[in-house]
């Protein structure tokens, strides 16, 4: 594998993880001013997007299983272009019924990324830990400038513009990485460039197991906290913000902070056991959610940003047990499979956001409940199986590190 074509892969693939998130949470700040405009609460509003955040989970198998037995490529290509097309139809919708439509397409094509994505940064990667937090790091900036870019066009040139003018950009660098891949100066690998010992098939069905209760829970956390935040700082930081622009300003600095602890985790789960620091991140996390409950303006803000640097900072880490613990060939499926829990059944966590509102009038249950839900992966964490990273091979520890 040539180093450029593994670094190219390595910066598209990243930029494709930042597009997917920005395209799913764009309405979670768009909708902040459609509430006058089509004169509806937040939560009927806000439910609009959940079929989308179904399909942007339930999507993650098949697109998994295509990647794997079709092509990666091909499937990266539809995933940009496929993605863009539909944020631009999302832009010209007239009425809450095509604004769902349009978020559902947005939902279809964005499931590609994650189980086609993350598994050809895997294969590419010697340092997984490393590469994983690069990623994971342009993941959470696509959440961060989500909230920043819906805010200044809203404000500036109407919300349209938020949908329209980031789905030509993703069309555009579609049209790009497909290019370099007709060029051969991106190259899909078909195996892992580091090797990895056998595991038991115990092992394996151990490990995946605590995968598929901690996707579950950890996405709901996940879900419920990148849809919510816009709104929790509409209404409890006013002293701080006002405003699309600042709303969305304000949830960009608290997602770009936390964004550096993917890289953190990544260079962890790289040196040390995954148990561990997995356990650790939401032992941490639960006291945090639990705090915010009840707090307003500066010292919410100040709870916030650790409780979702700890929140996106434990995403690589079940990633890298999926990589650990599945052979190359099925792995994308494996992927899609974790992404329909982590995403897709999760998406629950997007009406959980807009019941718990409606019914209490703020976010305090909200947050009791994250806070559960959070000492939930604790107590599934402590199952998975406890061993060290292995050391590279020779031949891949001698290699160009895609992430250096």
């Amino acid at each position: 594998m040539p180093v450029m074509s593994s670094r190219l892969s390595l910066a598209f693939t990243s930029v494709g993880h930042l597009y997917s998130h920005l395209f799913m949470l764009l309405y979670a700040t768009v909708v902040l001013a459609l509430e006058s405009e089509f004169d509806r609460p937040y939560g009927e509003l806000l439910v609009l997007a959940l079929p989308g955040f179904i399909a942007f989970g339930a999507g993650a198998l098949p697109a998994g299983w295509l990647g794997d037995r079709w092509s990666a490529t091909g499937m990266m290509v539809t995933f940009f272009v496929g993605t863009g097309f539909a944020s631009i139809l999302t832009g010209f919708a007239r009425t809450p019924f095509e604004i769902a439509v349009g978020l559902t397409l947005i939902g279809t094509f964005a499931s590609i990324y994650h189980p086609v994505g993350i598994a050809w940064v895997v294969r590419h990667a010697v340092k997984r830990g490393k590469a994983l937090g690069i990623n994971g790091l342009f993941g959470n900036l696509g959440i961060s400038a989500a909230a920043l870019i819906a805010g200044a066009m809203t404000d500036l040139i109407g919300w349209r513009a938020a949908f329209i003018i980031p789905g030509a950009v993703c069309v555009a660098t579609g049209l790009v990485f497909s290019l370099f891949a007709r060029s051969g100066q991106i190259a899909a690998a078909t195996t892992d460039r580091a090797a990895l010992p056998p595991v038991t098939r115990r092992d394996m069905l151990r490990a995946l197991s605590v995968v598929a209760v901690a996707s579950l829970c950890g996405g709901l956390v996940f879900q419920s906290i990148s849809v919510g935040l816009p709104k929790v700082f509409a209404e409890r930081g006013a002293g701080l913000v006002t405003g699309t622009l600042g709303i969305g300003g304000l949830v960009a600095v608290v997602y770009g902070v936390a964004g550096f602890a993917q890289i953190i985790v990544g260079h962890l789960i790289d040196k040390h056991a995954v148990k561990p620091v997995y356990v650790t991140i939401y032992l941490l996390e639960a006291p945090l959610l639990l705090a915010a409950a009840g707090l307003y303006d500066l010292p919410l803000l100040l709870v916030a940003v650790p409780f979702v640097f700890l929140n996106v900072g434990a995403l690589p880490v079940l990633d890298s047990v999926v990589a650990r613990y599945t052979p190359v060939e099925w792995r994308a499926t494996i992927y899609g499979a974790k992404f329909v829990i982590g995403l897709g059944v999760s998406a629950l966590g997007v009406p959980m956001v807009a019941l718990i509102h409606d019914l209490t009038g703020g976010f305090t249950w909200l947050f009791v409940t994250l806070s559960g839900l959070a000492l939930a992966i604790v107590a599934a964490g402590l199952f998975l199986p406890s061993e060290r990273p292995a050391a590279p091979s020779p031949a891949a520890a001698g290699a160009p590190d895609q992430a250096d």
